[in-house]
Order: C-alpha cells, then structure tokens, then sequence
C-alpha cells in the first residue's frame, strides 16, 4: 500500500471511529458535531435537536479535538493501527449487558481510540459556548456534565451578558470603572431616566421615558456614545433628538457616577475594551479556541462584534440558528446576522438541520406553507418520521368570548381524555388577549399560568432586598439607595431627599457621600442625625459583608432594617405574602451559596440575578395550562396549541399591514407559534372582536389562509355566519383572495334554500303586506354604510313593520339601526 492510499484510509477510518461514539445522532447532526476547524453555520430548524448538536460538538471537541476532520496522520501510524481503527468502526455498538461484560476489554480499547483518533483535544476552559438565558446554559452545564464528568464545568458556558460582565470584572478599571461595579435591570434604568426627564421638565405624555431608553439602546447597539449622538442631533436641528441626545449624556455621566452598567453596557463596554486594548484582544483569542453560539439570529449589532473579536484568533466559530424563527427585531435583533453569515465569515460551511422531532407531519406541513411565503430567507423544509396525526383546525367563533369558551371546552376535553393541563399552551399576539380566556378558565376551574407576569426578581420587596445588597456592595449606586433610604420609614421625606440629591449635584459626588456633609448645610441639617444613621447603618453591614457568608449577611440585613417588622405590622394577606417572599429569597442565596466554589460573593450574586430572563424563572412543575404571548413561547414545546387571535389587524398587526418587512417578521412569528405544538394545533379566529374597548370585525388572517387545503380543517357556526355547519370541517382554500368573498360565495348558495327576509313566515295581520317589502338582509352580511363604513350584520330582530339590525362597524362599533331607514345608505359587498 503506498503513503497516499495509507494516509487517506487512515483519515476515513478515524472518521468512521469517531462517530461511533455519536450514533444516536442522525447523518446531518453527526456531520455537525464531527465538523470543528473554521466558520460553521448550523440552520436549525424547530425542534430539530440543536442542543443536542451543540452538547456532541463540544464532546468531540474534549474528547478528540479536530481528529473526526484534520487531514493529520501520526508518523509511525502502522497498518495494525489502521486495522484495528477500520474493525472498530465496523463493529456493531454493544448492549448494555454487553457493555457490562467487556468493562476491562473495553476500556483499553477507548484508551486506544484516544491514543489514535485525538488531534490536539482542547482543554475545556478553552471553549465558549454562548446563549441567551441562564436556562439555556444551565441545560447545557448538566448535560455535558452527565457526559463528560467534572470536567466540563470549566466550560464557559453563559449569556452574553454573564461572559461580558465577567471580562469586565477583571478589566473595567482601563475604562475608568470601579471592579464592583453594579447592574441595572429595566426597572432600574426606568426609574433613572424618569428622574432626568423630570428634572428637566419634560412630562411623560410628551415624551416617553421608553421612547428615550430606545433610542439609547439603539444608539449604543451602533456603538454610538452620548456625546457624539448629541452632537449629530445638534447639527440635525431636530428640537427631540437634541432633547434626546442630553438625557443620553446625562444618563451616562450618572450611571458612570454611581458606578453602575446597564444590559447594553455590559456588551457595549467589552467590545470597548478589546477595541480599546489589543492585549486584552490577543488574551482571548488565545484563551477561547473555540466560540459556540446559540440562537444567533436573536443577536444585534454588539453581540456580531463581540462574536467576531473572540473568533479573531483561531477562526472557529460555530453559530446555531434559525432565519425562520428571528422574532425580536424590536429588541434590537438583526436577521441580517445570520443571513451574511457566510460574507462576515470567510470559507464559512452551512449544514441545514431540517429532521423534526417534535412535531406530526401535518402541523410540519401547514408550517412549511406558511414560511415559505417569506422571500427574505435562506430556506429548509422541516420533514419528520413521526406519524401524519390530525390537521390543523381552524375554529371561526363569533367573538372574543366564543373563542375562550371553545378553548376551555377543548382543553378540559383533553384532560378528561387523561392529558394533563400542562400539556396545553394557549398564544396570542398581545396580552391584552388574554382578558376573556382567562375568564373562561376561571369559571371552567382551569388552573392555568400566565408566563410574563411579574417574576420573584421583580417583586417590589424582592427589588427593595436587592436594592440593599447592591448599596451594600456599591454605596455610590443613586438609584438604588434613593429606593431604600425611607424604606422602612425613616422620617427622611421627600424634600430631604430633593435637597440631598440637589447637594450630591453642587458638590459633584455620589449621594451616598452627599451623607457626611449634610450637617454643614442649613437646609439639611436638621435631618442630618437621621441620614447618618442611615449611613451608619450602611457602614456596619459593609464591614459584615467582608466578614460572613451571604446568607448570614442577609440574616444581619433584616434585622438592622427592621424591614420584616414593618410589614408584620401591618397584619394583611398582601403583606404576609410580601415577608414569605422575603423569606425566600434567603432560599435563593443559599442555592447560589451551594452551586459556588466557597459559597460565590455577593457581587456574583447580584449579577446572576440583575441578569434573569422570565424563561429562566418559570417553573414547569406544576400542572396548569400556559398562557403566554407567542414571543414568550420560543424555545417551548407542548402537546396542544391554541393560537388564538388569527384575524388581519390582531395578527398580523394594524401597523404591520403594508409594510414587508415587516409582514415577514410576523409571519416568522406565526412559524414560531405553530412549532410549539407536538401533536394537536388549533388556530381561532373571531368575526367580532372587542379590543381597548373598540369592536370591531375582520377577516381570518393571511397566515392561516396561506395553509393549503390539505393541511387544515376549517370548523364555522352556521347560526352566526351562514357558511359552513361548526361539526362540519372542510378545506381552507389558500388561492381564494380572502374569507369574506368565501361567505359571499356560500351566502348565494345558499339563496337557493333559505328564503329571503322577505319571505320568511310572518304572522298573520293586516300589517304583514308592509314585512314583505322588505330589503333582503341576513344575519352574517358584510355590507357597507355611507356614513359608518364597513360591517358585519350579527342580528335582525322583526317587529312592527320593520326590522332592527344590530351591525358591528370596522371603525365605530356596534350600531342599532331600523333596516327600512338604513337600507338607502347600505350595500352588500
């Protein structure tokens, strides 16, 4: 045999021997975990075992480094080694009584195995595996734990926002930053901007303290600074940017003041850092070899800089996502991320994960209709070996409240079947949705969760807690100590408070500092006593800090604070709910205590909690029903969906029609919502819908009727709506223009067999001649009015001659009118 036939069989057979640790793996997910050298995008479809993908990836990364695609031969490789590399390839994987058997034997053939197959194995500190909750990477931890051992906790696996605040902690300090540093969440940065926006006498209703935070967050997404964003305003001459532009500055200087970072900062700052530094730069794209990142089509601007810097050094960087599933465009995400993939990334590879493991065939099937509408996308088709189960329906109920009667009735049908209330999921476009159903739920004894609600984080006693322990460590942190400075009441009212702040301001320093010159200023000197308690208060715990663990630190906080006893004094159901939760967050400290070496310090801490998404706090324990938004339900699965709401204006949305843009993203969406469901998918869709106290009608959306006739079944009340009988299903034809002119269709159908108004059997009186002249209405028309516009007529009640028509309006509502005197001004259309 010569060199070259050598080295080639070689190559291949430790390819094939690799994979044999990866057999449970399909073709396209092992060709995934065996490619490691250079850019990779993996498209990963719904439910196509992404996680799965990146748990083997970084296995074979540990275990055999490049060795399943390195063109390496070891020299001296022999033809007994190539032998026993092709048997072993070839053998069938043992059982478990087997495996049992042959512990000694195989043993030393995985010694083997690693002794030939293993080029340059990394070490485990040397891979960053980035998501976006701390969920996602706690999945992520215990698996490759229970895979590897030990070993793998060494694995940078996080957030973004926890792997920067970590480089921070390290280096902040180049960028004029103190190292303890603290965070501010989005109730934080809320309170901050409210404060400057008020000092400057510019009121909510004018302009919006979340109308200017977005603008700062998109300002430093494109790594635009204050400064340099007011002076463009400046030179703009555009009167809000300028106004705009000096909050940015002055929420800079004050965050910067109190030593404290927002989510974008934590992003922001790092790259800053690396930009600002080359050594640091070089420092980590020595140290990570390997970068892995989930859900990329979700990052924004920073996050693509922050990905291409730590793949600076070695070019190895794995991105996991989905263009069909970029939904959080308005929190700044930029599809265009993964879609240039292969531009920003030289010699780029893209391995398309399109087997489904979650879903029936048919929901597959109605998802692929619905997705490939969009033009800007790279395009998969999800396929599954899993059975065809039952289509899609779509249930046309006359309003709002018949939608959540159908979705409690079929719910609690389920149950009574043996599926469990967990088991279902109901999703809308807004929250505002979910006002009726849970109504229904209330009245049909469905337990159910409402996912988005306030979290444990975001309980004012919780945030109060928190704000003590960020003091605590940071003293300088305004906006935190102005929150816990009266609470519990302290006699310090609000105008100390002004005055304390508007003396921080003349002096030039942090609030906290403020403190110990109160006494030499005459307006605050008669509460001087009272805020240097305060302050002294403040001062012991700190010195407790550097002296205890942290759950005694908390035992020593409640009681300096006497915060527990102010709500036992008030003895009410709120507030004894208010101390459990008090109570409990010791629960939490303790647990962060165990999963830490040396029970983890308190700024840790505080960043693992600034940084908790609400998927991170959900509990999936208990057995209720889901309710959520469809941007909630991302990365979820369940047997049953509904989808509700399914009607043009609610979603797709009234601002949305138009432009496509952003059509797509709501369409994305909609491929979201769909691939939540495993085995049953419901869709619903009201003819009239009251919403923010406005009635009005509208046609089944665009997305539904995009579903081919095969994939769905459509259910309609004949009472209501005249067209097809609610135990009756039948196709949806996607090539009609739209639902109405498909009742139009029915509605002359039916003209055959219903007789006319007109005609319709009328009591027997002299008056009857004057019924029969009547125009020929019926309940389900959609008419048009001169003066009222478009509507739906949703009754007709006879009597005295005429008729009285209940129509609901597009743009006004329900309207009575008597059909003799309508009619001149109406129309069927």
């Amino acid at each position: 045999m010569n060199k070259l036939n050598f080295e080639q069989r070689f190559i291949a057979a430790r390819r094939a021997a690799i994979s044999c640790d990866f057999i449970h793996l399909n073709d396209t997910q092992l060709e995934a975990a065996l490619t490691t050298q250079g850019p990779l995008l993996l498209l990963a479809g719904a439910g196509s075992g992404k996680t799965t993908v990146l748990i083997n990836r970084i296995a074979n990364l540990l275990k055999y480094g490049s060795g399943s695609d390195s063109e390496y031969v070891p020299e001296g490789a022999t033809e007994e080694e190539l032998s026993f590399l092709e048997t072993y390839a070839k053998a069938p994987p043992l059982d478990d009584e087997a495996q049992e058997s042959q512990d000694s034997q195989q043993g030393e053939t995985q010694a083997m195995m690693q002794e030939l197959c293993a080029v340059d194995p990394v070490e485990p500190w040397r891979i960053i595996a980035i998501t976006f909750t701390n969920k996602a990477a706690g999945e992520i931890k215990e698996r490759l734990e229970k895979m590897l051992g030990p070993e793998s906790k060494d694995i940078w696996a996080m957030t973004f926002h926890s792997a920067c605040s970590r480089i921070l902690r390290r280096d902040i300090e180049r960028l004029g930053y103190d190292r303890s540093f603290t965070i501010y969440d989005t109730s934080d940065t809320a309170s901050l901007m409210k404060r400057i926006l008020k000092e400057h006498d510019i009121e909510e209703r004018t302009l919006p303290h979340k109308t200017v935070l977005g603008y700062i967050s998109r300002a430093k997404d494109a790594m635009t600074f204050a400064g340099e964003f007011l002076s463009e305003a400046e030179n703009s001459g555009d009167m809000r940017r300028k106004i705009i532009g000096r909050a940015y500055l002055e929420y800079e200087n004050r965050m910067k003041a109190s030593n404290a970072l927002d989510f974008d900062d934590l992003i922001l700052l790092t790259v800053r850092l690396f930009m600002e530094n080359p050594d640091l730069l070089q420092h980590y794209q020595k140290r990570f070899k390997y970068v892995l990142i989930d859900e990329y089509q979700d990052t924004n601007n920073l996050q693509y800089l922050l990905a291409s810097h730590l793949t600076g050094g070695y070019g190895n960087i794995c991105v996991v996502g989905d263009d069909d599933q970029s939904i959080y465009k308005f929190r700044g995400a930029t599809i265009e991320n993964i879609m240039s993939f292969e531009r920003n990334f030289k010699d780029a590879r893209v391995i398309r994960l399109e087997q489904n493991y979650r879903s029936t065939g048919f929901i597959l099937s109605a998802a692929n209709d619905v997705i490939r509408n969009n033009k800007g996308r790279k395009g998969k088709k999800l396929w599954t070996v899993n059975e065809s189960g039952i289509k899609p329906e779509l249930h046309i109920t006359g309003d709002e409240r018949e939608e959540a009667l159908f979705v409690a009735g079929k719910i609690t049908a389920s149950v009574m079947e043996g599926h469990n209330w967990r088991d279902h999921a109901v999703l809308y476009r807004m929250n505002a949705q979910s006002n009726q159903l849970e109504t229904a739920f209330k009245r049909g004894g469905i337990p159910y969760r409402i996912i988005g609600g306030t979290g444990f984080y975001e309980r004012a006693e919780i945030k109060d807690m928190l704000a003590y322990l960020c003091v605590i460590h940071n003293p300088h942190d305004d906006v935190r100590l102005l929150r816990i400075i009266n609470n519990p009441p302290r006699k310090i009212g609000t105008t100390t408070i002004d005055r304390l702040r508007e003396l921080a301001a003349e002096i030039g320093c942090p609030v906290y500092e403020a403190i110990r010159e109160t006494q030499k200023h005459e307006a605050l000197r008669s509460s001087a006593a009272k805020l240097h308690q305060f302050a002294d208060m403040i001062e012991r715990l700190r010195e407790t800090a550097n002296a205890m663990p942290l759950d005694e630190l908390y035992d020593a906080l409640l009681k300096e604070t006497g915060y527990i006893k102010m709500l036992e004094e008030k003895d009410t159901g709120e507030n004894l709910s208010r101390i459990e939760n008090v109570k409990e967050l010791k629960t939490n400290i303790i647990g962060f205590m165990n999963e830490n070496e040396n029970g983890g310090s308190l700024f840790d801490f505080l960043s693992e909690t600034a940084l908790y998404t609400d998927l991170d706090r959900e509990d999936n324990s208990t057995d209720r029903v889901s309710m959520m938004t469809m941007h909630s339900a991302k990365g979820l699965e369940f047997d049953t969906v509904f989808v509700v709401g399914t009607e043009e204006g609610v979603f797709p949305g009234i601002r949305t029609i138009g432009d496509p843009a952003e059509i797509e993203e709501e369409r994305r969406l909609c491929y979201v919502a769909m691939t939540r469901a495993m085995r049953r998918l419901y869709f619903t869709s009201a003819r009239q819908r009251m919403i923010f106290g406005k009635t009005t009608s509208a046609q089944t959306s665009r997305f539904v009727r995009e579903i081919s006739g095969e994939n769905i079944d459509v259910h309609e009340p004949f009472n209501r709506f005249g067209s097809f009988d609610f135990e009756q299903s039948g196709s949806l034809d996607r090539t009609s223009a739209n639902l109405a002119e498909r009742t139009r269709q029915d509605h002359s159908a039916q003209k055959s067999t219903t007789p006319p108004l007109s005609s319709q059997s009328k009591p027997q009186n002299p008056k009857s001649e004057s019924r029969e002249a009547l125009p020929d209405y019926k309940k389900g028309d959609m008419i048009t009015h001169t003066a009222f516009g478009r509507g739906v007529i949703t009754s007709i009640k006879l009597g005295g001659g005429d008729a009285l028509l209940e129509i609901v309006f597009d743009d006004i509502g329900t309207k009575r009118l008597l059909l003799k005197s309508a009619a001149r001004y109406m129309s069927i259309i």
